[in-house]
């Protein structure tokens, strides 16, 4: 059986904004090193203030929050000075390290005009050494990632997830593979999850036929073992691949912080508290 499990993805509200969570759930804690996973579809009506709409100024430590996006894009602005928008496609990356302060807010336009913001964020634990890093934030626009064959809106951002498909781009601070975009109704596409690995597929809409498993339907994370995974899909179909290889050291996790130990979480809510994370006045910034 190529499927480990299939995971259902449920409702969950995060302040103001309803969410698709396939990770973790009551059964699943999280599939390491992937701890969390935030489906977001959003429509963002025409006039809408930009400074109240999406997620304020908030901090993060220990690890990786990507955001993935269909539609819409992310206005990213963090206490780093980075100030940048990702479109329709893109990837916004952090390897957040030592701790950061930023903010994702639907872009002015979108928020001007009104539109659908369709995204999921993935946080990847960063592994001890490099918890105490120095930020570093990695935007990456659609045509800056290489297609998979056959599937002009699948684009690779980090590794090499397809088989005999060509590497993404992206260096980041613990080796990932990762593609994400629409594939294309009847074309095949087949993921590789190296040995040793944990791969994951979630699919947003659409679905189709996985070789060795059956079918694949929207809102279920599906976790693959390790080698070649062939998906056909039945439909236009929106979907998100990750693999890498399990960081296994010890959890603790608080909110924003992923840490190794509780005294490390009490340490990174001081040094936020203290500005050791540094400040983010996000009006300064156009």
């Amino acid at each position: 059986m190529s499927v480990k499990r299939a995971i259902q993805a449920y409702d969950v509200m995060m302040g103001e904004h309803p969410l698709k969570q396939p990770l973790p759930t009551q059964q699943v804690e999280h599939i390491d090193p992937f701890l969390l996973i935030h489906h977001h579809a959003n429509f963002v009506e025409p006039g809408t203030d930009r400074w109240n709409a999406g997620v304020g100024p908030h901090p993060h430590r220990g690890f990786t929050p990507v955001t993935f996006m269909w539609e819409g894009g992310v206005h990213h602005r963090d206490s780093r000075g980075n100030n940048s928008v990702v479109d329709d496609g893109g990837v916004q990356w952090m390897d957040v390290g030592m701790g950061i302060i930023h903010s994702e807010r639907p872009p002015a336009k979108l928020c001007e005009e009104g539109g659908m913001q369709e995204i999921v964020q993935i946080w990847i634990n960063l592994p001890k050494r490099a918890k105490g890093m120095e930020p570093n934030y990695i935007p990456l626009q659609k045509d800056e990632m290489p297609e998979v064959a056959g599937h002009q809106d699948l684009r690779i951002s980090a590794g090499t997830p397809i088989a005999g498909g060509p590497k993404g781009p992206l260096q980041s601070a613990y080796p990932i593979s990762s593609v994400h975009g629409t594939a294309a109704a009847d074309a095949a596409v087949t993921f590789e999850v190296k040995e040793g690995e944990h791969g994951l597929l979630y699919s947003l809409s659409g679905g189709g036929r996985l070789e060795g498993y059956g079918m694949v339907e929207e809102h279920f994370l599906y976790e693959l073992v390790p080698g070649h995974h062939t998906l056909i899909p039945s439909t236009p179909t929106k979907l998100l691949f990750v693999s890498a290889a399990p960081i296994q050291e010890k959890l603790e996790t608080y909110g924003p912080f992923v840490m190794n130990s509780q005294t490390e979480i009490m340490e990174a809510m001081r040094d936020y508290q203290m500005g050791k994370m540094g400040y983010l006045v996000e009006r300064d910034m156009p």
